[in-house]
C-alpha cells in the first residue's frame, strides 16, 4: 500500500484527543455521497402513485422504480474492495458520484416507465459504491484512536436518510413534479465532487491484485436473488411463492458457491472470508446485522402505523419519526467518544438495553396513544440505537490492519443490507399475519394503505394498533438477540493492528 497523501497523512496523524480539519474534511465529504445514496432508496417511495397516474402503469410495475435502484446497489458492493485496491479509493468515489448524478440527469429526464427503471439502475450502480469506498476512505484516514467519531457523522445520515427521504420526496411532488425528485441530487453531487478534488486524500495501492472474476460470478447476483427473495416474502406477506422459492434457493446457493470458493481462494477472494474470525470484527458484523434488522423493520413499521392507524399523511409520518434519529445523533456523539477512548464493549450492551427496552414502550402502542408519548420512545429507541451500530462499526475496522480496510468494508456493508432486508421482511410479515388474525377478512395491511372510511375506523383501529404493538415484540427480540454479540466486542481501545 503506497503512502497517502500529504492531506490524508495528516488527517491520520494519530491525535486522538480530536478531530483535526483535515479528517472533518473528509467526514463531510464522504457523507454528502452517503446521503446521495440513502435519500434514493426512500424518496421516490411517496410518489409511486404519482408514477403510476403518469405512465398508466399498475403499482406492481411501477414499484420497479424503487426496486431495480435497491438491487442494482446490492449489485456492484462486492466490487467496492477491489476497485478501491486497484484504482484508488479517491478516484472510485469520484466516479460513482458522477456515475450517480449522471443516472439522476437521466432519470429526471426519462420518457417512460422502462427508461425510468433503466436509469435507476445506473443510479444505483453508482449509490452502491459510494458509501462502502467512502468508508474505507474515512477509515483509512482516521485510525484506530479517532474511528468511532469519525464515522458517527455517515451513522447520523444513515439514520436521518430513510426518515428524511419521504418527507422531502412528499414536498417535491406536492410543490414541482416528479422529475425534481431526481434533479435535487445534481447540485448536491457536484458540490461532493468539486470538494473531493481539493479535500479528499488520494490513496492508492501498488497492489495489482487480479478481479475475482468467479466470485464475483458467483457473489453478486446471490445477494441480489437473496435479498429479492427476501423483500418478496415480506411484500407477500410470507407466503412462499413460486417466485420467493426460486429467488432464495438460487440465492443460496450462488452465495454457498462463493463461500466454498473464498475459502479455497483465501486472501485472493473478492471479500476475505478470514476477517471474520478476527473475534472483534466478527462480532461487530453480527451485531450489526441484528441491530440494523431491528431498526430498519421497525422503521418500516412506524410511518405504516402513522398512515393506517392514526390516518397521518406520509409526509407527516416521516416527521412524526424524527424524534428517533434526532435521539440517535446525540447519543453517537457521545458513544463514539466513549468508544474510542474506553472500548466498544463498554458502549454497545448498555445501548442495546436502552434501545430494546425503548421499543417495549411500542409494543404496547394503541389507537390513541399520545405523540408525545411516542415522540418520547421513539427519541430514547434511537439514543440507544445511537450507541451501537457505529462503536461496533469502528472497532472492526480498528482491529484489522490498514490494507484489509476496504474488503472490510464490504464484508460490513453486505451484512447491514442483509441485515435491513430481513428485519423489514420479517416484521412485514409479522404484521400482515397478525392483521389477518385480528381482523378477519382484512387481507393484510394492503386493505387500509389508501385510508379507512371514517363509518369503519372506530371498528378495526383497535385490532390494527394491536397487530402493530405485536409485530414490535419480534422488533424487541431481535435488539435483544445483539447483546450476545455485544460481549465479544473489546472492552478496551483497540490498538493498532500490524501493516
Amino acid at each position: 500500500m503506497a503512502e497517502p497523501a500529504a492531506g490524508a497523512a495528516s488527517a491520520a496523524d494519530p491525535a486522538p484527543d480530536r478531530l483535526d480539519r483535515a479528517l472533518i474534511a473528509i467526514q463531510i465529504v464522504t457523507t454528502l455521497g452517503a446521503l446521495l445514496s440513502i435519500l434514493d432508496t426512500t424518496i421516490v417511495n411517496v410518489a409511486l402513485e404519482t408514477f403510476s397516474r403518469e405512465f398508466h402503469s399498475p403499482l406492481s410495475n411501477v414499484q420497479w422504480i424503487a426496486t431495480s435502484y435497491l438491487l442494482a446497489l446490492g449489485t456492484v458492493v462486492p466490487l467496492a474492495g477491489w476497485t478501491a485496491e486497484r484504482f484508488g479509493a479517491r478516484r472510485v468515489w469520484m466516479v460513482s458520484v458522477a456515475l450517480f448524478v449522471l443516472g439522476s440527469i437521466a432519470c429526471g429526464f426519462a420518457w417512460d416507465l422502462p427508461s425510468l427503471i433503466g436509469f435507476r439502475v445506473l443510479q444505483g450502480v453508482g449509490g452502491g459504491l459510494m458509501i462502502p469506498v467512502g468508508q474505507t476512505i474515512l477509515a483509512q484516514a482516521a485510525g484506530p484512536a479517532r474511528m468511532a467519531r469519525a464515522m458517527a457523522l455517515s451513522w447520523i445520515v444513515t439514520l436521518m436518510g430513510p426518515v428524511l427521504g419521504p418527507v422531502i420526496g412528499g414536498a417535491i411532488v406536492d410543490g414541482l413534479t416528479w422529475r425534481w425528485l431526481f434533479f435535487v441530487n445534481v447540485p448536491v453531487g457536484v458540490v461532493a465532487l468539486v470538494a473531493a478534488t481539493k479535500l479528499l486524500p488520494d490513496t492508492r495501492s501498488d497492489a495489482r491484485h487480479r478481479l475475482d472474476v468467479r466470485g464475483l460470478a458467483l457473489l453478486s447476483p446471490g445477494l441480489v436473488l437473496l435479498l429479492y427473495g427476501i423483500s418478496e416474502f415480506g411484500a407477500s406477506a410470507g407466503r412462499w411463492t413460486t417466485a420467493v422459492v426460486a429467488s432464495l434457493a438460487a440465492g443460496f446457493a450462488l452465495t454457498g458457491g462463493f463461500v466454498v470458493h473464498a475459502l479455497r481462494l483465501k486472501e485472493r477472494a473478492l471479500i476475505e472470508l478470514a476477517l471474520f474470525r478476527d473475534r472483534s470484527f466478527g462480532g461487530a458484523a453480527i451485531n450489526n446485522l441484528l441491530i440494523i434488522a431491528a431498526i430498519f423493520g421497525g422503521m418500516v413499521l412506524l410511518p405504516l402505523y402513522y398512515q393506517v392507524v392514526r390516518g397521518e399523511s406520509a409526509t407527516r409520518a416521516g416527521l412524526l419519526m424524527a424524534a428517533q434519529p434526532i435521539g440517535a445523533a446525540l447519543m453517537t456523539v457521545f458513544s463514539a467518544r466513549i468508544a474510542d477512548r474506553s472500548g466498544a464493549g463498554r458502549v454497545v450492551p448498555f445501548g442495546i438495553l436502552i434501545a430494546a427496552g425503548a421499543t417495549i414502550g411500542l409494543a404496547y402502542v394503541g389507537p390513541h396513544t399520545s405523540y408525545w408519548q411516542l415522540n418520547v420512545i421513539l427519541f430514547v429507541r434511537g439514543f440507544g440505537f445511537g450507541a451501537t451500530i457505529m462503536p461496533a462499526m469502528a472497532v472492526a475496522f480498528a482491529s484489522l490492519p490498514r490494507e484489509a480496510i476496504p474488503r472490510a468494508t464490504v464484508a460490513i456493508n453486505i451484512v447491514q443490507r442483509l441485515g435491513g432486508s430481513l428485519g423489514i421482511a420479517l416484521l412485514a410479515v409479522v404484521l400482515e399475519r397478525r392483521i389477518d388474525a385480528l381482523i378477519p377478512g382484512a387481507h393484510g395491511i394492503s386493505t387500509y394503505v389508501q385510508g379507512i372510511p371514517a363509518a369503519q375506523r372506530a371498528a378495526v383501529e383497535g385490532p390494527l394498533a394491536h397487530a402493530f404493538g405485536q409485530a414490535f415484540w419480534v422488533a424487541v427480540g431481535i435488539a435483544a438477540l445483539a447483546f450476545v454479540p455485544a460481549l465479544f466486542l473489546p472492552r478496551h481501545p483497540v490498538k493498532k493492528a500490524a501493516g
